[in-house]
């Protein structure tokens, strides 16, 4: 089969919202085992209960995410991007299973080698998430506005999701034996069984709606060495070569001039992240105090933060709403540090309901700006650029969860290990 003619787009972009609906679903893949792991922290916290698993977690994930990150993004122009992301959703699928054999192997017992063990699988999940999520935003960075968003929607609705079903098999457990064990094992079967049908869609629908090899052959025409095994198992031919002054003309700018030219945006995903990850989870599960809800709380305000990240990520398709202006959108982001002394206030001083609406505004705030500088940026690129744009800039997204994540140990002080 030819390709398609790549200079006007097909009528209509047919397949445009079933491509929504499995980008939406492959954003939830993204996330969703690392999320069932910080939503059963109560578990974990039960089991492990001297060694701080809602920070240690984070921690362990964040640098094998960051190192791996790093790699791709520096050779993500030479790179296979149907083999990165492939990778990333079959090593999903089987750490998740891990998770449920090593459970079911110790009957539930905790100590150390248990522990060593979660923490070998956390890290194991933040080499996934490197290889998928930069490889899926920078794919679809070149693609739809509306398709990226999705994505980034399926992300923030992993969160919401696994809270929801968290909320209920507490609620169905909660007086029987073992009750909280029993609902991580449903969660993590859960689990295993969405990420290899992500495996599925990635490898065999995604590649062969009609938007997707549209907007792949585009960037193929414009320089792009990384497509070539999607548009193939979508059925079209690799474009020819192109003569030495089509060379010239489809020559891409390097990383490093493409991060002088968005260092601004570069920083936003950084201080988004660092800002978020310095509060959630590790503030949230920890250091809030006794309230009414009892062990209900730390659910509530993690299920309210994820439902409100997953609103604000719809926001920006409304377009009168959506922030656009690179200097807004700083001066908005670097407002978001109020929030710090307003929730050690709060933690103090408040009651439950205000740290509820806290942290509803620190969800709905991290959702709102990551789709906002994520759709901006890539705009006015070649296809090549945007892919790499992409990676770049969840670099230093990151970079911010690492920052974020070591920052809450912050929270300690005082407090004693």
């Amino acid at each position: 089969m030819g390709s398609p003619d790549v200079n006007r787009p097909p009528p209509k972009l047919e397949g445009k919202y079933a491509a929504m609906v499995v980008c939406w679903l492959l954003g939830n893949g993204c996330l969703f085992s690392w999320n069932s792991m910080l939503t059963i922290e109560d578990y974990y916290v039960d089991l492990f209960p001297r060694y701080h698993p809602a920070r240690i977690l984070t921690l362990v994930y964040q640098p094998f995410a960051l190192g791996t990150i790093i790699i791709l993004s520096y050779h993500e122009a030479k790179m296979n991007t149907r083999k990165r992301n492939l990778f990333g959703y079959v090593l999903f699928f089987i750490t998740s299973l891990l998770v449920l054999v090593l459970d079911l192997a110790t009957s539930g017992r905790g100590g150390l080698g248990t522990f060593i063990g979660i923490c070998a699988i956390s890290a194991a999940f933040g080499i996934a998430d490197a290889h998928v999520q930069g490889g899926m935003v920078g794919d679809l960075s070149f693609m739809s506005g509306e398709l990226i968003q999705s994505f980034l929607a399926g992300l923030a609705a992993s969160g919401a999701l696994t809270s929801a079903l968290r909320l209920i098999t507490k609620a169905a457990f909660e007086n029987s034996h073992n009750g909280l064990r029993k609902g991580a094992i449903l969660f993590f079967a859960i689990s295993s069984i969405f990420e290899l049908l992500c495996v599925i869609l990635y490898a065999f629908a995604f590649p062969k709606l009609p938007i997707v090899k549209y907007y792949r052959s585009k960037a193929a025409s414009e320089g792009s060495k990384t497509v070539s095994a999607d548009l193939a198992a979508g059925g079209i031919q690799t474009l020819p070569e192109a003569d030495e002054e089509e060379q010239r003309d489809l020559e891409r700018l390097g990383n490093k001039q493409l991060l002088l030219q968005n260092i601004d945006y570069a920083l936003d995903m950084f201080l988004i992240y660092a800002l978020t990850l310095s509060i959630f989870p590790g503030f949230l599960s920890e250091d809030t105090g006794s309230h009414s809800l009892g062990t209900w709380y730390a659910l509530v305000l993690i299920a309210m933060y994820n439902v409100s990240d997953l609103i604000g990520r719809y926001i920006p398709l409304v377009k009168f709403l959506k922030l656009e202006n690179r200097r807004g959108l700083m001066v908005v982001i670097l407002s978001r540090f109020l929030l710090v002394p307003a929730f050690y206030f709060t933690a103090r001083y408040g009651d439950q309901g205000w740290m509820i609406m806290l942290t509803s505004f620190l969800g709905l705030s991290n959702g709102y700006l990551t789709v906002c500088v994520l759709t901006s940026a890539p705009k006015g690129y070649k296809g090549p650029e945007q892919n790499a744009l992409g990676n770049l800039l969840v670099v230093f997204l990151l970079v911010g969860i690492f920052a974020g994540v070591t920052l809450d140990w912050l929270w300690l002080i005082g407090k004693g290990w």
